[in-house]
């Protein structure tokens, strides 16, 4: 992803995402991941039955990674995973919410000015009478 996407401070939603992601992944549903302790909202991702299943067997978070198609074990790579805590399904049992603890530090892929991965993704908030993103975790 770009540094603008990621870092600047334009409004660039994606409302095209969902149907992307729907399109080459089928069978998926989104999942919030809240921050036990905090209780932050961390991200926002998506599972599968594969990832759903997974998630439950080995007690942590586990996604399906719309981009690259494929199981994303969060913290295999960056050892910075979840523990889960609890799983709740919303009223029409088309989205979950996975209660985590966070562990190995940073949680998002981006990095504040001090090269230290942030506690979550969404550290930016609009400013609605300018139209631009501020960053809250530079």
């Amino acid at each position: 992803m770009g540094k603008e996407l990621e870092e600047g401070t334009q409004l660039q939603l994606d409302f095209d995402k969902l149907a992307k992601a729907v399109a080459g992944s089928p069978g998926i549903i989104p999942v919030a991941v809240q921050d036990a302790d905090s209780r932050e909202v961390i991200l926002v991702a998506y599972v599968n039955q594969q990832a759903f299943n997974k998630s439950l067997e080995v007690g942590e978070a586990v996604f399906w990674s719309t981009s690259r198609n494929e199981l994303w074990h969060k913290g295999m790579e960056s050892g910075n995973s979840f523990t889960l805590i609890e799983v709740r399904v919303n009223c029409e049992q088309n989205s979950l919410l996975y209660v985590v603890r966070p562990k190995g530090g940073g949680m998002c892929h981006t990095k504040n000015r001090d090269g230290q991965s942030r506690h979550g993704c969404y550290y930016r908030r609009l400013n609605e009478a300018t139209g631009q993103l501020e960053n809250l975790d530079p």
